[in-house]
């Protein structure tokens, strides 16, 4: 699981010509693996004046903490199976 999502919206370029104009847009979504590639990723894009947004997530990051351990766990072989027919035994 990585650090979340970084989305780069890169603003508009405007391109005049006699006839048109052509309106670059893009959206980027990011998926840094740690913290480091997150803090790289946003160095380099406020070095380029590259502006960016960061969503934050709304949940409680000692929440996401246990329930990441909880999957390690379960990888692990640590944890119990109860069959879907005896949960209420």
């Amino acid at each position: 699981m990585g650090w979340g999502e970084v989305k780069i919206c890169i603003g508009a370029n405007h391109h005049f010509d006699k006839k048109y104009i052509n309106l670059y847009m893009a959206t980027l979504i990011v998926h840094p693996k740690d913290k480091e590639q997150l803090t790289i990723l946003k160095t380099f894009m406020k070095a380029f004046k590259i502006s960016f947004e960061e969503e934050k997530s709304p949940y409680d990051p000692e929440f996401v903490k246990m329930i990441k351990q909880g999957d390690e766990d379960l990888k692990a072989g640590k944890g119990v199976k109860i069959d879907i027919d005896d949960l209420w035994k």
